[in-house]
């Protein structure tokens, strides 16, 4: 497709420009085939973060919210028998797929969670019939524009939170969709960022059920704001370096679109644990056999900087009383898994919370950062746990690169495994079996409505 804009608006920011012609330029036959292979593998891993989530009490909530909707498109909310408009389905399946922490990561200067995007993009594709092909450029060009901006500017550190990239990377996917005119994108663009930036307090102290709902309803808002721009609502054309712009509220950056595709480059998770504390309970769990757990003395979790700030630089990760705060707590997740010998999504029940041996292993907890750790990091992620026994021994055990990291990767197995358990209790064993298989095809369909038709509860 011939990229054009039109004499009206060639005042777009530069960066604007850059983003509007990335949208037009990329489309399934510019990737390869790893590009969709691996896109399809992050799909997968999105619908079984989200099923495996269903029944927790914040995507119930998100789903009788979306269930009270209707419109001339409709999408489906995932679990459910529930049609709705394409922004709710956005914000109740992102809800979903947040819930469990158990879905993909990027990390660069700024991090996040790219398939917080899939579920706008999912909901537009649905509404509007695309097709398969069509879904899987869309995804490349939102993870393209989320990770590559993650790695250009660190606005976490600024006070800002995820979705003010995350409504950037999904409005252009959702744009690609809707194949609007490049004029049209920018106004989505332009749209989507001026009205939707967000607070990082969403993830710091005590956190509230918000931590995980952000991303969805940076998607809600992507959804929202494409469907004005295709319909002659317009936008400010220097939302980027104009007067009053982003980089007056974040600091000036300069943002080169990559020529590879960055999907290939996230990580997905094996663990339904904050990333940052990924490699200190695999480490944990290494150790374990060694020992009682009556006969530990300290435990000293050492991490890199973004990973104690995150999890182990508040008071509230020494005293959890949510999932949220309990699953981005080093104390908290390091404690259940020396305990447990696994952690799952019911090691954040409020039993656990209140477990006298839980807060008594909490308790022997040290978080500091390594230096040489927070070297590492963003090309790792790594964490050490040593532990010191009563008669003085001390164990350690370091990763640097957590299960399904880009350097260690989940195999296909692991995906499909990861699917299979969460994805079963919801849809059936055999409707989940049926759905993954269609996933893997998903290049093949003329519509993606008829694989969503599958994530509907098993009569």
């Amino acid at each position: 497709m011939k990229f054009e804009l039109s004499q009206e608006n060639l005042a777009w920011d530069r960066i604007s420009q850059r983003l509007i012609a990335h949208t037009h330029r990329v489309s399934y036959e510019s990737l390869s085939d790893e590009v969709v292979y691996q896109t399809k593998r992050r799909l997968i891993d999105t619908f079984a973060s989200a099923l495996g989530a269903w029944e927790e009490p914040v995507s119930q909530m998100a789903c009788k919210i979306a269930s009270r909707s209707r419109s001339d498109q409709m999408a489906r909310v995932w679990g459910t028998h529930t049609m709705t408009t394409p922004e709710l389905a956005a914000f109740a399946n992102g809800v979903m797929t947040r819930s469990l922490d158990v879905s993909d990561t990027y990390l660069g200067k700024s991090r996040g969670h790219p398939s917080d995007m899939t579920s706008g993009l999912i909901a537009v594709a649905e509404s509007i019939g695309a097709d398969g092909k069509l879904l899987i450029a869309a995804t490349s060009i939102a993870y393209d524009v989320y990770c590559s901006f993650c790695d250009v500017m660190d606005v976490n550190a600024k006070g800002w939170d995820q979705p003010v990239y995350s409504v950037i990377g999904c409005v252009l996917g959702i744009a690609k969709l809707m194949q609007l005119t490049p004029d049209q994108t920018g106004h989505a663009l332009s749209l989507a960022l001026t009205s939707n930036m967000a607070l990082a307090q969403a993830r710091r102290g005590h956190l509230s059920s918000w931590k995980g709902c952000a991303g969805a309803n940076a998607s809600r808002n992507a959804v929202f704001a494409a469907q004005l721009a295709q319909d002659g609502f317009t936008g400010p054309t220097a939302v980027f370096e104009g007067v009053g712009g982003l980089w007056q509220a974040i600091g000036e950056f300069d943002w080169v679109l990559p020529e590879s595709p960055m999907i290939v480059k996230t990580h997905t998770k094996s663990l339904p644990v904050c990333y940052h504390g990924q490699s200190a309970v695999l480490a944990a769990f290494e150790l374990r056999d060694r020992f009682q757990c009556s006969d530990i003395s300290a435990i000293h979790v050492e991490g890199y900087k973004t990973a104690v700030l995150m999890m182990g630089s508040d008071a509230s990760r020494w005293t959890p009383t949510t999932r949220e705060t309990a699953d981005h707590s080093l104390p908290y997740c390091v404690a259940i898994a020396l305990l447990d010998g696994e952690v799952t999504g019911h090691s954040f029940s409020n039993d656990r919370l209140v477990d006298p041996a839980v807060i008594s292993l909490m308790k022997k907890v040290t978080v500091t950062e390594d230096v040489d750790l927070s070297n590492w990091y963003p090309d790792g992620a790594p964490g050490r746990v040593s532990i010191t026994l009563h008669n003085g021994e001390v164990l350690t055990s370091e990763i640097r690169y957590p299960k399904g990291h880009e350097k260690s990767p989940m195999s296909d197995v692991e995906i499909e495994a990861k699917f299979i358990g969460m994805a079963s209790h919801t849809l059936g064993r055999q409707q989940t079996v049926q759905a993954l298989s269609q996933l893997w095809k998903i290049e093949q369909v003329s519509n993606v409505a008829s694989i969503i038709d599958l994530f509907k509860p098993h009569e």
